[in-house]
């Protein structure tokens, strides 16, 4: 497995559609209250979010082919998404890690109903410190606002493979 990040001029749309195949697995495995007719509208902003990150990260696996991705801007992680399969292998963690250490990653915000995320980053070292009713796009899904309160123990092979 190895992560590459993607200057702007670098995300041609094939690389877009392959995040976005990544993108749509993990929210129909994680985000379980959205309906599918949400997870194909808010699937229309994705490409524009990809396009327009800062700092974009991506996981290959071995063929080359797009396993996760994360993004990052000014010290927020604003998305990390992992295909099904690499759940629970240490790749989020790998991932969060890197940001953590390159690009001071400090804020994240996560939906409530996502109770799987929300572990996954206070096990991160994140603790919530704002709740709010309605999403950022004013949908009735309340955001849990966390902010980075301890740095987690790093891995020996913490950022290999990272280029």
């Amino acid at each position: 497995m190895k992560i590459i990040e993607v200057e702007t001029k670098n995300r041609t749309a094939d690389l877009i559609d392959r995040l976005l195949t990544v993108w749509e697995s993990s929210v129909k495995a994680t985000h379980l209250f959205l309906s599918d007719s949400e997870i194909e509208h808010i699937k229309e902003y994705v490409p524009q979010a990809l396009m327009g990150i800062a700092h974009l990260m991506i996981a290959e696996d071995d063929t080359g082919c797009p396993v996760a991705f994360m993004g990052v801007e000014d010290g927020t992680l604003e998305m990390l998404f992992l295909s099904p399969e690499e759940r629970g292998k240490g790749l989020g963690k790998r991932l969060i890690q890197y940001g953590i250490k390159s690009y001071a990653v400090e804020r994240v915000a996560v939906n409530e109903q996502n109770p799987q995320a929300r572990g996954f980053y206070e096990h991160m070292g994140f603790q919530v410190y704002k709740r709010t009713e309605l999403d950022e796009q004013g949908n009735p899904y309340p955001l849990l606002y966390m902010r980075l309160t301890h740095k987690p123990v790093e891995d020996s092979n913490n950022g290999e493979g990272i280029r």
